[in-house]
């Protein structure tokens, strides 16, 4: 593998292995996904409020395209003043922290869920919800 190094000092590496530092650092997150079952999670778990369609707000907000984005900004709903005020960006890690225990990270927020135990199935979520809005 050939490195090179700009005016500043700084090292390059080729976009193949900076991809592969990016996804190895993300932890659990980096491991195989399972999105038939991040689906079947999201039906079963947020389908009831939640929409993964674009601008579809259901009792909770569309999460099109939330993976990556600040918390609290869909135009259109009306969020919680705890939510606004907790400046989140839903991160797979920020998510992850959110989906086990919505309450806990967001105390005074409106989401009526009592949270998702599992971290492999958080991860399998996340990593559907990441693929809702990708074109």
């Amino acid at each position: 593998m050939k490195t090179s190094f700009n005016d500043n000092g700084f090292k390059f590496v080729p976009a193949a292995v900076a991809g592969w530092l990016l996804i190895a650092s993300c932890g659990t997150y980096a491991q195989q996904a399972d999105l038939d079952k991040g689906a079947a999670l999201f039906a079963t778990h947020c389908a009831e409020c939640h929409s993964v369609k674009e601008g579809r707000d259901k009792k909770g907000p569309s999460l099109f395209a939330i993976v990556g984005t600040k918390s609290s900004l869909r135009e259109g709903y009306s969020y919680s003043e705890a939510l606004k005020a907790s400046q989140i960006v839903w991160s797979p890690e920020e998510l992850s922290r959110y989906i086990a225990n919505p309450k806990a990270t967001v105390p005074g927020g409106r989401m009526r869920y009592e949270g998702l135990a599992s971290a492999a199935d958080r991860a399998d979520l996340i990593a559907y919800l990441a693929s809702q809005g990708k074109h």
